[in-house]
């Protein structure tokens, strides 16, 4: 039995909490009196219930993030009717900034902000019976050099199972509006050497794949050097992730990063708009030309994979500014590029453009646009639809060589509208759509629609397919793979697949 739960549903299985190792990590005496369970969402929150409650606890404390508040929210209720006076705390984003857009009322307290100080001192108040008046604990920015690092509570079975998640700083500098980290503008570092020690400690474990949640990487150039040069040391294949600014690439971080080799190092760089209005109308900087120039580099002369973010339904822009950001976008660069959808979250200012573009928004979680001044909710609906559509097509890796004559000599844009709503129309769905399936749609489409030859299309997709070891070709395809030989396989592994099937086909 444990007087203290610290819990969580993560988006999914692989996932692991780095807040909960941080609050437990925090817990000083009242340590030994805790346990950390973590879930997933879409499991049923009885199940979750009743496997919490087996602990007997007095404390259950909660992460709540815009993937499961309204899981949390159901968990929050059983919990509370079949027992009553057990004490839950949340935490987390999704209940440190204010309004709240789901309704939390039946949890006990709410920490804002960082929680590893404020939710030691809470649950150590209520475990000795002092009376704790205050619901709502503001946020507020602690010496990072007070915290004591989480990383040793890291299990065998999530270094073996799960990312890794780690950090070397808290804050941004930068006002993007549309993001949460624009709001502690404090950039706070840990102190490398204590981190390197712990990576270390990770690595010898068996850690392979470390995935940095920092967001502005780049930033001190110092520290980035390194934390490169730490895994740079390492003779051993590895992941890491990092998510670096655009426009800040100086020459002693590019020699580094070209040191690299394949599928070890992942950088997620936020683009959202190349339309300097549109950047300007969010706070965002943009300088294009850098960008233009630090892409070439990546693409040209590294091994990193790049992930680029681009998002649909930012005030001022149309689905036609977006499709020429994507076009352009495509032109400098043959990365994975997510298509994201706009989200107001809370604490952050879009509402200023609100009554002046229109924007309209779900309460629901993830609180996404429905609609604007120039984007309508029909047109809105089938933008999401692109996204998801690419995300599968494009994004996936399994069908790079298809693409490439899918939008042959086209505007990339244009072209995967007209195949995201004919392929809307075949499906009436976004989700469980098998890769079979799928590669039969984009043939189907290419053939008739595009007036592309069966056989040529046909080529591309068994190559496409047969590109990773072990699949089988769907029925349709295998009157045609008669001269197609074994010597494209490749076996890639269970980890990172779809940063190695990109590299395959490149």
């Amino acid at each position: 039995m444990n007087d203290i739960v610290l819990t969580t549903l993560n988006g999914r299985y692989t996932h692991s909490s780095l807040g909960l190792r941080y609050l437990y990590a925090n817990l000083k005496e009242l340590q030994e009196k805790a346990i950390i369970k973590e879930y997933v969402i879409n499991e049923k929150m009885q199940d979750i219930a009743e496997n919490i409650l087996q602990e007997n606890p007095k404390i259950i404390g909660i992460g709540v993030y815009i993937w499961n508040a309204s899981d949390v929210k159901e968990l929050i209720e059983i919990i509370k009717k079949v027992s009553p006076k057990t004490i839950i705390i949340l935490g987390g984003p999704e209940v440190s900034y204010r309004p709240f857009r789901v309704n939390f009322d039946k949890a006990d307290y709410v920490i804002e902000g960082e929680g590893e100080i404020p939710f030691y001192e809470l649950c150590k108040n209520i475990l000795n019976n002092v009376e704790v008046t205050q619901k709502v604990f503001p946020p507020k920015l602690y010496d990072l050099q007070t915290i004591v690092l989480p990383y040793k509570f890291y299990s065998d079975f999530d270094i073996a199972n799960r990312y890794i998640y780690v950090e070397a700083s808290r804050g941004c500098p930068f006002s993007c509006e549309f993001c949460l980290s624009s709001i502690d503008k404090e950039v706070r570092n840990f102190e490398i050497e204590e981190l390197l020690v712990e990576f270390q400690t990770l690595w010898d474990r068996g850690a392979r794949n470390f995935k940095f949640i920092d967001r502005t990487f780049n930033l001190d150039i110092k520290l980035a050097n390194k934390l490169l040069d730490f895994f740079l040391s390492k003779d051993e294949p590895f992941t890491t992730h990092f998510e670096v600014i655009p426009d800040h690439f100086p020459a002693e971080l590019k020699m580094r990063i070209q040191q690299f080799p394949p599928t070890s190092l992942q950088l997620e760089i936020g683009i959202q708009t190349l339309k300097k209005d549109i950047a300007k109308n969010i706070r965002r900087n943009l300088n294009i030309p850098k960008i233009k120039e630090n892409l070439a580099f990546l693409e040209k002369e590294t091994n990193a994979h790049i992930h680029l973010d681009l998002i649909i339904g930012l005030p001022g822009e149309s689905c036609e500014s977006f499709g020429e950001n994507l076009d352009y976008l495509c032109s400098l660069s043959n990365s994975e590029i997510q298509v994201g959808v706009l989200k107001k979250l809370s604490g952050t200012t879009l509402n200023r453009h609100d009554e002046i573009y229109g924007m309209v928004y779900s309460d629901m979680p993830p609180y996404d646009i429905l609609a604007n001044d120039l984007i309508p909710f029909s047109q809105m609906q089938i933008m999401k639809r692109f996204s998801r559509f690419w995300d599968l097509v494009y994004n996936s890796g399994n069908f790079n060589n298809t693409f490439q004559l899918l939008v042959h000599q086209k505007s990339v844009y244009e072209t995967f509208y007209d195949f995201s709503n004919w392929l809307y129309g075949q499906t009436y769905s976004t989700w469980q759509i098998s890769l079979d399936r799928l590669a039969k749609f984009l043939f189907d489409y290419m053939s008739t629609v595009q007036g592309h030859q069966k056989e040529k299309v046909a080529e591309l997709l068994v190559n496409d397919i047969l590109k990773v070891g072990g699949r089988s070709l769907p029925p349709f395809l295998r009157i045609y793979s008669e001269n197609t030989t074994s010597s494209n396989k490749q076996n890639i592994g269970s980890k990172n697949k779809r940063q190695q099937k990109r590299v395959v086909s490149e």
